[in-house]
């Protein structure tokens, strides 16, 4: 197994450090994070660190890189409250990447992509559309990490949306029959599949299976 120490990676090139300390987590989530300005301006773009927090409240989080650069998600969310998260599906992995690529301030990837906005009743904020899963969300707070520059957001979600065949009668849903995709690091797609799924653990209790 090959080694590489902190030093050794403080020293490697930008690019192979970047890829390299980005996928040697594991599988991250992958999904489009939807915003509008208050002028009416929307933006999309692609955020791999959007994680559940607790469920009662539902809520979430996910990081913001630094803000020491003009960022529309960030800028829209501060103003309006209110962003959607959008599941990744397999059809749209390039134009979900390409959101990624650095526009000038007020650009919606929306016009520079074949995604599509979407809207619900009551809610003004853009959805993805075709996406299995949508969540519509609110600020709740922010807390700034000094050890890098970022700030980890959390919100809470206040409206659900998904395809119906994708839950079984307990609630749980099985984003793989939506055809969600996972990152492996900056730019690899995945496409998990569901190998089991176990019932809950007790101690001395043999696993048991839910299939």
């Amino acid at each position: 197994m090959k080694h590489i120490s902190r030093g050794a990676i403080s020293q490697m090139e930008k690019i192979e450090q970047l890829n390299l300390i980005n996928s040697c987590t594991g599988y991250k989530s992958a999904n489009l994070l939807a915003t509008k300005s208050i002028d009416d301006k929307s933006n999309v773009a692609i955020f791999s660190s959007i994680t559940h927090l607790g469920s009662n409240p539902a809520l979430i989080g996910f990081i913001m890189r630094p803000t020491t650069v003009p960022r529309d998600t960030y800028k829209n969310i501060k103003e309006t409250g209110y962003f959607t998260v959008n599941h990744i599906t397999a059809n749209i992995i390039a134009d979900a990447h390409h959101t990624s690529a650095n526009y000038e301030m007020g650009i919606s990837e929306f016009d520079k992509t074949n995604l599509e906005e979407e809207y619900k009743k009551g809610i003004t904020i853009p959805f993805v559309k075709g996406s299995p899963v949508q969540l519509y969300c609110k600020y709740v707070n922010e807390y700034y990490i000094k050890e890098n520059d970022t700030i980890h957001i959390i919100a809470s979600i206040e409206d659900l949306f998904f395809n119906e065949d994708l839950q079984h009668k307990d609630g749980w849903l099985q984003i793989d029959r939506g055809n969600v995709v996972a990152l492996n690091g900056l730019d690899g797609y995945c496409l998990p599949k569901l190998l089991d799924r176990f019932q809950y653990a007790r101690k001395g209790i043999p696993t048991k299976s839910f299939f």
